[in-house]
This record gives C-alpha cells, sequence and structure tokens, in this order.
C-alpha cells in the first residue's frame, strides 16, 4: 500500500490503554451482573473469574499476534496468515455482523438510561454523533475515551462507596445455593464476559499504534488486568450490599444496590456512568467495526467501495459512516436482549479463531506459552454453547451465511 492508502500511527501506550479500558468498562459492568446472577447466584464472582480467564488467554493471543501483524484487521489478518484465507473470512465476518449486533445494544442501552421512552431517536443519534467523532481521526477518539474512562471509573467508585458505606453489606447476603447447578456458573461467564468483550480493540488498531510490537502486547494485558480488578470490587460490593436475588431482579441491577442503602441519592450517578459507559463502548466499537471492513474490503471480501483512507484525517471514513448507517437501521427494530445474545456467540467464535492462530505460533515467535492458546480455543467453544439456544441458532445461522458468502465471492476473488 502507498503511503495515501495507510493509516497514521499515532496512538501511544498511554492511550491504546485508555482506549482498551473505554471498549471493555462499557455498559456490559451495568446490564450483565442482573442474568449473570440469576443463572449464578452468589457464585456471581466465580463466572467473572471464568469470564477473567477466557479474557486472559484471548488477550494473550491477540496480543503476540497484533506485534507480529501490525496491520488493521485484528483476528480477520491473524486467522489468513496463520491457518487459512477462509478462517480468516469468517473471523473478519464474525467480528463485523457480531459487533454491529453490539452497537445497536449499546445504543438501546444508552438511550434506555437517558430516557427510555425515546431510547431508539435518542441511541440513532448517538451513533451519529459518535461516528463524526471517529470520522476526524483516531485521537480525537482517544482523546474522548480518556474523558469517558475518567467518568464511568468515578461513578463506579461512587457505587462501591455507596454500596459498603450507605448499605447494608455483610456476609450474611450471600448463599451457597446453586440455582441453575454449575451449568448456571458456566452460563453466568459467558454473560459476563461481554463486560470483557473489548480488550483486544486495541489489535484492530494495529496500523496506527507507534511501536505496536512493543506496545500492543503491554497494553492490552494493562488495560485487562485494569477491568478484573474492578469489576471485582464493583460485583463483590454489590452482592455484600444487597445479595444475589436483588441483582438478579432488577433491571438495572446496580442502580438497585445503591438505591436499596442509605445514599439512594446517588443512583442518578450511575444511571449518568451508564449511559456514558455505553456511549464508551460505541466509540471504540465504531472504530473497530471501520478497521475490519476496510481491511476485509482491501482483499475484496467486502464491496471495494469500503477500501478507502481519508487523505487529511486518515480515517477509513467511508467504512465509518456505512458502519454508522447499519447500526442506525438495526437500532429500529432491534431486541436488546437477542442482540446482546447474537453478538457474544459472534464474538466468541473470533476469539476461538485468534487462539486457533496463536497455537500455530513457534517457539520464537509467542510470548506466552502454548497450552495457553488451546486453553482459549475450548473455553471460547464452551462458553458460546451455554447461551440461549436462540443465540447459539442464530450465530450458527450467520456462520453458514457468511461461508455461503466466501463461496459465492471466491472466483472473483
Amino acid at each position: 500500500m502507498t503511503e495515501r492508502h495507510e493509516l497514521a500511527r499515532r496512538l501511544t501506550l498511554g492511550d491504546a490503554v485508555v482506549i482498551g479500558l473505554g471498549a471493555m468498562i462499557g455498559a456490559g459492568v451495568f446490564a450483565a451482573p442482573g442474568p449473570a446472577a440469576a443463572a449464578a447466584g452468589s457464585w456471581l464472582l466465580v463466572g467473572l473469574a471464568l469470564a477473567a480467564l477466557v479474557a486472559y488467554a484471548n488477550a494473550t493471543s491477540s496480543a503476540q499476534l497484533a506485534a507480529l501483524y501490525p496491520e488493521s484487521g485484528g483476528t480477520y489478518v491473524y486467522a489468513r496468515q496463520r491457518i487459512g484465507d477462509y478462517w480468516g473470512f469468517l473471523a473478519g465476518w464474525s467480528f463485523v455482523v457480531g459487533k454491529t449486533a453490539s452497537l445497536a445494544a449499546m445504543a438501546l442501552t444508552f438511550g434506555s438510561y437517558v430516557a427510555s421512552d425515546w431510547a431508539r431517536p435518542i441511541g440513532i443519534a448517538a451513533v451519529v454523533a459518535l461516528a463524526a467523532v471517529n470520522y476526524r481521526g483516531v485521537r480525537k477518539t482517544a482523546g474522548l475515551t480518556r474523558g469517558i474512562v475518567a467518568v464511568v471509573l468515578a461513578a463506579l467508585a461512587a457505587t462501591v462507596a455507596a454500596t459498603v458505606l450507605g448499605g447494608d453489606a455483610q456476609i450474611g447476603n450471600l448463599t451457597a445455593d446453586l440455582p441453575a447447578g454449575v451449568w448456571g456458573v458456566l452460563q453466568s461467564g459467558g454473560l459476563l464476559f461481554f463486560a470483557f468483550a473489548g480488550y483486544a480493540r486495541l489489535a484492530t488498531l494495529g496500523e496506527e499504534v507507534i511501536d505496536p510490537q512493543t506496545t500492543i502486547p503491554r497494553a492490552i494485558p494493562i488495560a485487562l488486568g485494569i477491568v478484573v480488578v474492578v469489576y471485582a470490587v464493583v460485583l463483590g460490593s454489590a452482592l455484600l450490599s444487597v445479595g444475589p436475588q436483588t441483582l438478579a431482579e432488577a433491571p438495572a441491577p446496580l442502580a438497585a444496590a445503591v438505591g436499596a442503602g442509605r445514599w439512594a441519592g446517588f443512583a442518578w450517578v450511575v444511571r449518568v456512568g451508564a449511559a456514558i459507559a455505553a456511549a464508551g463502548v460505541l466509540l471504540s466499537l465504531l472504530a473497530g467495526v471501520s478497521r475490519t471492513a476496510l481491511s476485509m474490503a482491501r482483499r475484496r471480501e467486502l464491496p471495494g467501495f469500503l477500501d478507502a483512507v481519508h487523505p487529511t484525517h486518515r480515517t477509513p471514513h467511508r467504512a465509518e459512516v456505512t458502519a454508522a448507517a447499519i447500526v442506525c437501521a438495526v437500532v429500529l427494530v432491534a431486541d436488546l436482549r437477542g442482540a446482546i445474545g447474537f453478538s457474544s456467540f459472534a464474538v466468541l467464535t473470533y476469539y476461538a479463531l485468534a487462539n486457533a492462530s496463536a497455537w500455530t505460533l513457534s517457539d520464537a515467535e509467542r510470548r506466552w506459552p502454548r497450552w495457553l492458546a488451546g486453553l482459549g480455543v475450548v473455553l471460547c467453544v464452551l462458553l458460546a454453547f451455554t447461551l440461549p439456544l436462540a443465540a447459539v441458532f442464530g450465530g450458527l445461522a450467520l456462520l453458514i451465511l457468511g461461508s455461503g458468502l466466501w463461496l459465492a465471492t471466491r472466483s472473483r476473488r
């Protein structure tokens, strides 16, 4: 590619860590604890540990692959290089379609927290506004993400303070019951994984990171480690404050945990934090989807129209606009729970292929042991099939449709 068609390397280690935090600390931590608590009860934190283990395996695989292939596209690029063109296409297809569903879910979450009666138009307005930020350049994305992360962390800190100091936090609120047995714990891990699924967003920005061979392998584990600690503290304090039953029954579990105590007036802080967190996920996801679409268009596995970099802003502007338009259309008809389940299956497929790609690395190329990549493949598949049946069947239909498209366009490519 000529310089005109390449993206600019402008992101430092600090920028990369912040974008990773912005991609993970999103609406998932405000919404996922409810259904996860319903599945696992007080064993919710075991589900969190399982989700974190899967995320760590996926993150290490993504980090070492991104260092070897510092190009936009993430696992779409890695799988093509390591295990074949078809698997690379399937990874890119899973990411673009699955994350489009995630974007719709986050837009609806944002709208619901701002004004539930106007959730759809507000969500569409948020998509348009944040796509405009991404259009202007990745430094604008990093700058806005930094502010969003600061506000969301402040809201989560207020949540912990209100539940521990202003509530009735005690060990007695926990029980040893397993509402759905061991399967429920596994299911809670799959549901909570949705709250982590953003750590590899940096891999899709590999073409825009300064010194990617060093920066990306450092940034991904740092961002993931910070998020695991934050989630454990937040969910642990909520469980001690109101117990799993209240979390399971509440549509906004963290707001319910705060509202049950003496600091109930702080519940609005949680709602504001949730809305801003959803906006942060929208911002980073739009960037990731557009760059994967750009990479696929370069190889004509998506329409060649998307293969364009803005001459001034050095962003994939056509892919940005197209992705935003599709998300707005989905928001008009999407169901929030269905979008989350569908997205989770697609994302777990994407990361299973990332781990499979990392398995093929030689000893000289790898930075973490091979068994960790193998564990990642097994756990991704396991969690994918613990999801609701509608999500599993919808995800399998997605893979079959994508495979058909790949075969249909093979001769043209």
